[in-house]
């Protein structure tokens, strides 16, 4: 049985991600905040386990990557992340919510890579996912979004960094742009449903190989220039 875990899976985009696993047989390892909250993910059909986890906590990413140092992992995804909608103006910039953002959105999914390596290379997929966006590509940015931007185009370099050093242990990494979600985050008129993001880019990482490894594409298989 395959192994997938998932960070931010108890809403949104990683709660269907969560549920599309666990309907295709994979064990699924989710991670939330406050897993007393995590109702929904807790109560998917299959093999569901529900794990805390801080993000921007360092500890508590090696405290887990111990807890399941005998876990093989086929699929990491780093998919927890925020908006930062009051750092996005120009002269109206939230210095803490900027920090945050940037914390969240690449602080952690960098040691959570680097603390989980082992475990995806001992699996037999082999596979990093990233969600990232398009807002980070710099060819497309016009302005505006002073924290998702840069934390989105950070995370993208850390993509490339993780796909140059791991590529000679078969490691496939794919950042991915989910689309425009309707979640919390995209907002309720958002034109993508959670379930068709989720879908697409599970479709990508299912038949990605070492080839496609680094390519930054959207949900859909779509290349985004960076």
């Amino acid at each position: 049985m395959p192994t997938i875990l998932i960070t931010g899976a108890n809403r949104g985009i990683g709660l269907n991600l969560a549920r599309l696993y666990a309907a295709d047989g994979w064990k699924v390892i989710g991670t939330a905040r406050k897993p007393a909250d995590a109702t929904e993910l807790a109560a998917l059909p299959g093999n569901i386990s529900v794990e805390a986890l801080e993000v921007t906590d360092h500890a508590a990413i090696k405290a887990l990557a111990a807890k399941l140092a005998r876990e093989a992992i086929d699929v990491l995804w780093n998919n927890a992340g925020v908006i930062g909608r009051n750092a996005a103006t120009l002269g109206s910039i939230d210095a803490d919510e900027l920090r945050e953002t940037l914390m969240i959105n690449i602080y952690a999914p960098i040691l959570i890579g680097e603390a989980f390596t082992a475990h995806v290379v001992a699996s037999q997929q082999k596979k990093m996912a990233f969600t990232s966006s398009k807002l980070g590509s710099i060819a497309e940015n016009s302005g505006g979004r002073y924290a998702y931007g840069p934390s989105k185009a950070g995370l993208n370099m850390a993509c490339m960094s993780f796909a140059g050093d791991l590529r000679s242990n078969g490691v496939i990494v794919l950042p991915l742009h989910p689309g425009h979600v309707a979640t919390d985050m995209g907002g309720a008129s958002a034109p993508v449903t959670p379930d068709q993001s989720a879908s697409g880019m599970k479709a990508i990482v299912d038949k990605a190989t070492l080839a496609d490894s680094g390519k930054f594409v959207d949900y859909q298989g779509a290349s985004i220039p960076w």
